[in-house]
């Protein structure tokens, strides 16, 4: 899955790190061809086994919606979740695509997922003439107005049909937006970034009778240098 592709890359940055301390220091005839095959490959068995990748492509070969049910989870996905600008919303995300793979990979979501997207169509053909993608927003979140909420005393395997529906859908369009780019677009996510340490507090370093060297304090806590790479001279001695 795309969206899984930022912790992939840092962690084949890591392993690449590792492997490189190896491989340099003892070169074999097959090397080229191993990092080949690894180039290669990467993007498509990246963290999985052969078993795994076989049953990803069986169940990628497979389809479960009809194309007016992935209409209909495209539908019901934005009024769960309304787009934000200017990133764009579930369906922008790929939610659809990802309710039908989880539909597949998990069998028991399936029915689910099949008999909420029947019950959607006929309680918005009875209310309103017209299937639930077709109908007005308003009419959509009537509909949903009325599935949404789950008795929190009862198991959910015992509520009806069209609550577990919900809860499910839900859950999918949320973790499927913002596990995607432009969900950690919208969330302003950047990723790990060093911080800024300004030293031990000065209460706590009089409270152990203890203080910075000056000298050290003018070279290690200047955050207008952080970006400088540090040097140091053949005795360890630091000078910038």
């Amino acid at each position: 899955m795309d969206r899984r592709k930022s912790i992939q890359t840092l962690i084949l940055g890591a392993g690449a790190a590792t492997s490189g301390i190896a491989l340099n220091s003892c070169k074999n005839e097959s090397e080229v061809a191993v990092d080949e095959a690894i180039s290669a490959s990467s993007e498509k068995y990246f963290g999985r086994t052969p078993a795994e990748l076989k049953r990803i492509e069986l169940l990628n070969a497979q389809q479960l919606f009809n194309e007016h049910e992935m209409e209909t989870i495209a539908a019901l996905s934005v009024v769960i979740l309304p787009p934000q600008e200017p990133h764009g919303g579930p369906i922008e995300a790929g939610v659809p695509d990802l309710v039908e793979f989880m539909g597949k990979d998990i069998p028991s979501m399936g029915p689910i997922l099949l008999g909420g997207l029947m019950w959607l169509d006929h309680k918005s053909n009875t209310d309103y003439g017209v299937e639930f993608k077709s109908a007005s927003l308003e009419q959509k979140k009537e509909i949903c107005d009325q599935i949404c909420w789950h008795d929190t005393e009862k198991p959910l395997d015992d509520q009806p049909l069209e609550i577990q529906f919900f809860y499910m859908m839900r859950g999918l369009t949320v973790t499927g937006y913002y596990t995607s780019k432009v969900g950690i677009a919208d969330l302003g996510y950047k990723g790990n970034s060093p911080n800024v340490w300004d030293g031990v507090p000065q209460d706590v370093l009089d409270q152990h009778g203890v203080a910075y060297d000056p000298e050290w304090i003018a070279k290690c806590i200047d955050q207008s240098t952080r970006g400088t790479i540090a040097t140091w001279d053949d005795e360890g001695n630091l000078l910038t």
